[in-house]
């Protein structure tokens, strides 16, 4: 086999190493099997030629030795089984848990490297597969011990026909290696093809109502079902591959069989060998050309190192590192953006920008589309990082404070909030910590959510399965998740697109007159939401264009133009 990629290879001995406990389970289970199976030939053998010289007494031992032997191989193949499929399940979880740890600590920018159903595939499917690695090597080596272990017994019992074997191991050797390469190579193209399929579904179920309304069923599932026709021609190809291994192996295995049998069948006519001898040549000339095992054991390997390549892949991406400050000083929130630039997909979507903004105050960030708004207050709140610059809340760079600091003074709600508790009431204390039913309450209150969540089957103890909510009241909910956990800075990142005018009214004077020394940044669209603000940052092609309260920026032509078409009350 080839070696994997670095990051694979890493990956699969971190794996291997932290499920030594159940591959060594396989491991003692499977050599004790073969063992077991390698006494067999022996003792039938010796049987037959106890009954064949007609000492009968001896031989009602030795058969009585040939049924434990048997009873110990059901056994023991039988317990091989169970220790094989609980070390797969206890890796396996083990694999999903690693790689979902780091997605989570990646934030974001795992959904940025990756399409959505691509990680769910390699999630769940690849990971069940990578989770099989240390179970299938611990049992290729104690399958490898059969034909080594026949092989000596075959020596031991007659050396004529074990050179016999001895001439076709390089053969069967090169058969295992042209084997691994081809189906490891067809195996990667396949599981390639399958992540993209998902991908690309996830990517249409998300847009299912703009192709309802299109009409465009049959192009887009054209397009999401495209890569199908390589990945049929993979898994063909695997087919073949596994058919060609086993018409080559029905070629030359029978071969060598016959001609043990032959050689053997020479030494009993010639008196050098019982006919006894002959039944365990024949038996241990089996066991050691048996590649049925072997190739088994070797294709859950390649599946396994496959499956590892990609996920290792996501576990090369980088996680967010945490500081050892465990809590901020005394302050009311000031942030501050010293030299910050920020890049996606090879663009600046930020560049340059020195900013300060006082403590206390609600801060809208106006723009036109693709100025760098979401950008912007996804830095403040350390949902991304600068590619170069600082970002600091009251003197504090945030990538010197410990993660749960970050989260208990930081505060996010956006646009569509996933709603993530089991119930109402749990999505709205969804955070870095529980703030009780009496703030839940209360901030559903203050995010005019309490009313259609009282009205509701059972009220906050609903399941949010059992709840279909508006646009505006999911909006709310995730107002009220913000406003249940308060800390020195709250980002919105429009986070009240789908709210009324009036609800909007009311948000906003909890928003801005009940947080106390709360510091607001508020991605806006609207004017009203901007004229609300103290201060305001006009965001233009990644920059600063100016900061100052939105009265006096309403005064220059072009910023009213940011808000096309809506001058009602706006300044």
């Amino acid at each position: 086999m080839s070696q994997p990629p670095p990051v694979a290879g890493r990956f699969l001995r971190e794996t291997v190493r932290h499920s030594a406990a159940p591959a060594a389970a396989v491991l003692v289970v499977s050599v004790l099997l073969a063992a077991t199976e390698l006494a067999v030939p022996a003792v039938f053998g010796r049987t037959l030629d106890l009954l064949v010289m007609g000492r009968h007494a001896q031989a009602g031992v030795w058969l009585a030795l040939c049924v434990g032997l048997t009873t110990a191989t059901v056994v023991l193949g039988a317990l091989d089984g169970v220790v094989t499929a609980v070390g797969g399940a206890q890796t396996t979880a083990r694999v999903r848990r690693r790689v979902l740890g780091h997605l989570l600590d990646s934030g974001p920018r795992a959904g940025e490297r990756f399409a959505h159903g691509d990680l769910v595939a390699r999630l769940v499917g690849n990971a069940a597969q990578a989770g099989t690695v240390p179970v299938a090597l611990a049992a290729l080596l104690a399958a490898a011990v059969t034909p080594l272990g026949a092989l000596v017994a075959l020596a031991l019992t007659d050396v004529w026909t074990a050179l016999v074997v001895l001439t076709g191991m390089p053969a069967l050797a090169l058969f295992l290696k042209v084997f691994a390469r081809a189906f490891g190579d067809s195996g990667t193209r396949y599981l390639r093809a399958q992540g993209e399929i998902a991908g690309r579904l996830t990517e249409a179920l998300r847009g299912i109502r703009t192709i309802a309304a299109a009409g465009t069923y049959e192009r887009d599932a054209a397009r999401v079902l495209a890569p199908l026709a390589e990945m049929s021609r993979q898994g063909h190809r695997l087919w073949r591959i596994l058919g060609r291994s086993s018409a080559q192996s029905a070629v030359l295995l029978p071969l060598l069989q016959i001609a043990v049998l032959a050689v053997a069948g020479l030494r009993v006519t010639a008196g050098e060998l019982s006919v006894g001898g002959l039944l365990t040549a024949w038996r241990y000339a089996v066991l050691a050309t048996g590649t049925g095992a072997l190739v088994g054991h070797v294709s859950a390997l390649v599946r396994g190192r496959s499956a590892a390549t990609r996920l290792g892949e996501v576990i090369d991406g980088p996680v967010t590192a945490y500081g050892p400050i465990a809590q901020l000083p005394p302050g009311s929130g000031a942030l501050e953006f010293l030299g910050v630039t920020s890049r996606r997909a090879n663009r600046e979507v930020l560049s340059g920008i020195d900013l300060r903004l006082p403590g206390g105050t609600a801060v809208a960030v106006v723009g036109r589309s693709g100025s760098g708004k979401s950008a912007l207050a996804a830095l403040a709140g350390r949902l991304a990082d600068p590619d170069t610059g600082t970002v600091l809340l009251d003197g504090v760079p945030l990538t010197s404070l410990s993660r749960e600091a970050l989260r208990r003074e930081t505060g996010f709600a956006f646009e569509r909030p996933a709603l993530l508790g089991q119930t109402i009431g749990g999505t709205i204390a969804f955070g870095a910590y529980d703030p009780g039913e009496a703030a839940v309450v209360e901030a559903a209150r203050a995010a005019c959510a309490d009313g259609f969540v009282r009205r509701l089957p059972n009220g906050y103890d609903t399941a949010c399965a059992d709840a279909p909510l508006s646009g505006g009241e999911a909006q709310r909910l995730g107002l009220a998740r913000a406003f249940a956990h308060p800390g020195r800075l709250l980002v919105l990142d429009d986070a009240t697109s789908s709210l009324d005018a009036v609800t909007e009214l009311k948000v906003s004077r909890a928003l801005l007159y009940g947080t106390g020394t709360r510091t607001c940044l508020i991605v806006a669209h609207r004017a009203s939401t901007a004229a609300r603000a103290d201060l305001v940052v006009w965001l233009e092609d990644g920059a600063v264009r100016a900061v100052a309260p939105h009265a006096r920026l309403w005064r220059l032509a072009r910023y009213r133009e940011v808000f096309a078409g809506e001058a009602v009350d706006a300044a």
